[in-house]
């Protein structure tokens, strides 16, 4: 496996983003807010981390009772219209669970909304009350993805378009509006670690980003290398890849270390219960934090682990997952600040000194 890949992106070109599922954060009384509000919070802190010069914030989508966004195109309609610069993404639309032309027409009117800034980050989806909510068969989980991407793809070409398969209706010379001004919706797969999304990431000429959410960075190498060889066998374009993984930025290492292992831990245990996970235990977390794929710290040192891994793997493309499992509003916030005024600049600093 290589450690590290040939050809770096300049410093300066590097891409640095913010992830949040919607997590229900908590006050400093500890009391939780409502859904309603959390979304609120959501839309708060993109217009903060906008002013600061952040270059993406990506909305997952979910449909459970610890996440407040199911609809995150909606959402980032509503911070369209309170931000000048920011793209606006998704991580991810479930395009498993949901109808292709739906999708192209959602992110076409964002794109509209927001003058170019939407991209639709689409995935399978790695939790799954999506699909008997909305009346598809988990026993489709491949084929609905498979198909209904192949649809999306046709229809980001912005032509009338016939397709036939087996999970929707086919189509005859249908012709979707509205149109972009730019002629497409910038577009990318999310993949959890499954070579045969690698290669098909590859196969339809979409930029990959990979959810690393555990682990050594090292072991994703062999994905990066195997979405280039794929692409060049394919003859697609290859694009700088992106990682997005769970982060606590506070003024101490201390603090930021007892923020994650209360929130960042607690909802890993949480998810655990229902896939049947072993509760992580703070030896299991410190390894995560120190050389897995955790970045909890003070700006500095977690600048330096960024730095390290965005050298291995080559990464274009950083997103910090924030907020999770109940993390305060402040906490949120001042994460936010930190990686947006000392994280980055610090990274792109480092990076630069080879």
């Amino acid at each position: 496996m290589k450690k590290a890949v040939k050809k770096m992106i300049k410093p300066e070109e590097l891409i640095f983003g913010l992830d949040s599922f919607g997590d229900i954060p908590q006050d400093e009384d500890g009391k939780s807010f409502t859904q309603a509000e959390a979304i609120r919070q959501v839309v708060k802190e993109a217009k903060m981390a906008d002013e600061l010069g952040i270059d993406v914030i990506a909305l997952g989508e979910h449909h459970r009772v610890d996440y407040a966004i199911s609809s995150p195109d909606t959402v980032l309609a509503a911070i369209a219209s309170i931000t000048k610069k920011i793209t606006l993404a998704t991580g991810v639309t479930v395009l498993s669970s949901d109808d292709p032309v739906r999708v192209y027409e959602r992110f076409a009117t964002l794109e509209a909304i927001s003058r170019g800034r939407a991209e639709a980050v689409l995935g399978r989806g790695s939790f799954t009350e999506s699909f008997p909510l909305f009346g598809y068969d988990l026993q489709n989980y491949d084929i609905l993805f498979e198909e209904k991407l192949n649809l999306y793809s046709k229809l980001l070409e912005e032509k009338p378009v016939t397709w036939e398969g087996t999970t929707r209706a086919a189509l005859k010379d249908a012709d979707v509006f509205p149109k972009t001004d730019n002629g497409k919706i910038a577009t990318r797969i999310a993949v959890g670690g499954s070579p045969e999304s690698v290669v098909r990431t590859a196969r339809y000429g979409f930029p990959l980003t990979l959810a690393i959410i555990g682990g050594s960075p090292e072991r994703f190498s062999a994905y990066i290398e195997l979405y280039k060889k794929a692409a060049a066998k394919f003859e697609q374009p290859v694009y700088p890849v992106a990682v997005h993984s769970h982060g606590v930025i506070a003024d101490t290492d201390e603090e930021a270390i007892e923020l994650g292992w209360n929130h960042i831990r607690a909802s890993f245990v949480r998810i655990g219960q229902d896939r049947g996970w072993t509760p992580m235990s703070r030896e299991q977390y410190e390894g995560e934090v120190q050389n897995g794929s955790f970045y909890v710290g003070s700006p500095e040192t977690v600048a330096k682990r960024i730095a390290r891994m965005i050298k291995i793997l080559g990464i274009g493309r950083f997103e910090l997952v924030y907020g999770a499992g109940g993390l305060s509003a402040n906490a949120r916030e001042r994460t936010i600040e930190l990686y947006a005024t000392k994280v980055i600049p610090r990274v792109r600093e480092l990076l630069s000194e080879g």
